[in-house]
């Protein structure tokens, strides 16, 4: 793997990215994203019932075209914003195309920020053409920075690899600090590569990139109203990915790894962590019964907290894993690490253990919890953070 320091550029994308003062003057809010004709696009969304007016509009225009342009804006979320929610978003997909001779099927509108504020549509709207100016193929890291809210800084990450004599790009970028817990994404993600990839086969690689990255993430429980998750795929590098077979799996492969980039990178900079705490369930009868495990562990406050004290409250885990919900738990099979160092054995405190080794761990930005369930082959792993006090600063603050 190259040692990157920028963004690799993606034949067919180009990006742009301005100030349109959208909620703050003289800060990156507004980008386009333009991508070749004849790009495949494959995209999911969030599950949350009061999904907000630009996923709507995007699910929609996605069904109906072939998308030529992303359109992205921060400060405002369009969400719980009604008909005129809608009204606007589709407004601004009518701007772009005119400015740009497509038409507003072929764009779809991705906006994040406060929610239930109405969108200064007109400051939107007046941005567009200087974004569009703006468009150039090493646009990505300034676009990385133009998505971002309470990130503290960009999230982006490339692979690259030969195939048959031609290169293989896949470049992705992705905001998110606060309001992320699986259900879909979590996040807004936008991935291109410059493969040519079937529509069917492209969906398939990154439902399945998803599951270990951007669908094993969890800050503070919270699905927001806004997730998205785009995959373009230009066909620009003449590199045609077959279905099944070894280049499949390695073009795939590379989808998965930047998806994981950036899902880490989202944990990384989770909104007031000092933590970044991978949980690891084993022995579970089933994945899912593992995740749940997991997810009991990791949306604790009360874990979440003696995490960030780097206090070895070992009870406070057992506890979550108590009350996960699993059907017939044998508790003296239970066994919980930190790290190397075994806490629990038989489902309490190891004979072995002392409280410096617990202290030692926790010390740590990074630690693993690994619990082992004694009742099947079932593993799955997730990313999470402390609690801080800052995480309650930044989310008491995030209007004023």
């Amino acid at each position: 793997m190259e040692n990157l320091t920028q963004p690799l550029m993606v034949a067919g994308i180009r990006l742009g990215t301005v100030c349109a003062g959208i909620k703050y003057p003289d800060r990156r809010d507004l980008v386009v994203i333009e991508a070749a004709a004849g790009t495949r696009v494959a995209a999911v969304f969030t599950r949350n019932a009061f999904r907000a007016a630009p996923v709507t509009v995007a699910r929609v225009h996605l069904a109906a075209a072939s998308p030529r342009y992303l359109l992205i804006n921060t400060g405002n979320a369009n969400a719980g914003t009604g008909r005129q929610g809608l009204a606007d978003a589709e407004a601004s997909c009518q701007t772009l195309a005119e400015l740009t001779g497509c038409t507003p099927l072929e764009v779809l509108p991705f906006s994040t920020g406060v929610i239930g504020e109405p969108l200064p549509l007109f400051r939107l709207m007046a941005g567009l053409p200087a974004a569009l100016a703006a468009l150039q193929a090493d646009g990505w890291e300034e676009a990385a920075h133009g998505i971002m809210t309470t990130d503290t800084r960009p999230k982006w990450a490339s692979r690259r690899q030969t195939r048959n004599g031609r290169e293989v790009t896949v470049t992705g970028m992705a905001k998110g600090a606060g309001m992320i817990r699986p259900d879909m994404a979590t996040m807004l993600a936008f991935i291109a590569t410059d493969a040519e990839v079937d529509q069917a086969l492209l969906r398939q690689v990154l439902t399945e990139a998803m599951a270990d990255s951007f669908n094993a993430i969890t800050v503070d429980g919270d699905t927001s109203t806004n997730d998205s998750c785009v995959l373009l795929a230009t066909g620009q590098s003449g590199a045609a990915i077959p279905a099944g077979g070894d280049e499949f799996e390695q073009f795939a492969g590379m989808v998965r790894e930047v998806c994981r980039d950036l899902a880490q990178a989202i944990i990384r900079d989770g909104e007031g962590a000092t933590k970044f705490i991978t949980v690891q369930v084993e022995g579970g009868r089933d994945v899912a019964e593992c995740r749940q495990v997991a997810y009991a562990i990791a949306h604790s406050p009360l874990v979440k907290t003696a995490f960030f004290a780097s206090d070895p409250n070992w009870g406070r885990i057992l506890a979550a894993v108590g009350r996960a919900g699993l059907n017939e738990l044998e508790i003296d099979r239970v066994a919980l690490h930190l790290d190397e160092v075994c806490i629990v054995r038989e489902g309490c405190r190891a004979a072995d253990y002392t409280e410096a080794q617990g202290q030692a761990v926790m010390a740590r930005p990074e630690i693993t919890i690994r619990v082992e369930l004694g009742r099947g082959e079932a593993t799955a792993r997730i990313w999470t953070t402390d609690l801080s006090f800052d995480y309650v600063r930044i989310n008491a603050e995030y209007r004023t």
